[in-house]
């Protein structure tokens, strides 16, 4: 059964599942809302928000929900217990760096931009780089020698940051060679591609 994806026209955190379903070439309903649109859908949400993940008349909202799921019907959870819980920790530490660079996205965009990239970044992407080491001494996924569904939500962290700082990876080689060869898998970058031709925003301000 097909599926269809409700996010909005920009990145966010549609985009890892946008990925995670164009390389494991899983068909589905790209449905971008427009802001406009967006009031009139609000309202029928679970929790009156977006990513939604629709496979017949079952509704899944929330990413996490969504990648975790996605995680465990396409094999990228995770082949044992050490290994999910390792994903699912390091997803989390992904999630905290993205929350750092929402609010300053958001909130403090004009004063908070230099310091941010001179301080928090640095920090933040040394934590991962490390971590990324656990397995196969960081020269494969997150994981090791399979992805899982950390990879993606991984990569776009690191493409978006790219964006905001293109030098940013160059203090953790690990993960700037990871981005790399991740870019390259025929799949990603077939959809990097067409979303090149689209050029979304990254975010709903229209800052990166």
């Amino acid at each position: 059964m097909a599926l269809k994806l409700s996010y909005f026209q920009t990145r966010g955190l549609g985009e890892p599942i946008r990925l995670l379903l164009a390389d494991k070439q899983v068909p589905f309903e790209d449905h971008r809302l427009s802001r406009d649109e967006w009031p009139e859908y609000k309202p029928k949400m679970i929790f009156g928000q977006v990513p939604c993940l629709i496979s017949g008349d079952e509704e899944l909202v929330q990413s996490a929900a969504i990648l975790r799921h996605l995680g465990r019907l396409h094999g990228l959870n995770g082949s044992n217990e050490t290994e999910t819980k390792f994903i699912d920790m390091f997803y989390e530490g992904i999630r905290d760096l993205h929350n750092k660079y929402v609010a300053m996205i958001y909130q403090n965009y004009e004063n908070g931009k230099e310091p941010y990239i001179k301080n928090t970044l640095p920090e933040e992407l040394a934590r991962l780089e490390k971590l990324f080491h656990t397995y196969k001494n960081g020269e494969q996924y997150v994981a090791g020698s399979a992805e899982s569904y950390a990879d993606y939500v991984l990569f776009e962290e690191l493409d978006i940051h790219l964006i905001l700082s293109p030098t940013c990876l160059d203090g953790t080689p690990a993960l700037k060679k990871f981005h790399e060869r991740f870019a390259e898998r025929p799949n990603i970058k077939s959809y990097l591609n067409k979303r090149a031709a689209i050029n979304p925003a990254v975010n709903g301000n229209g800052k990166q």
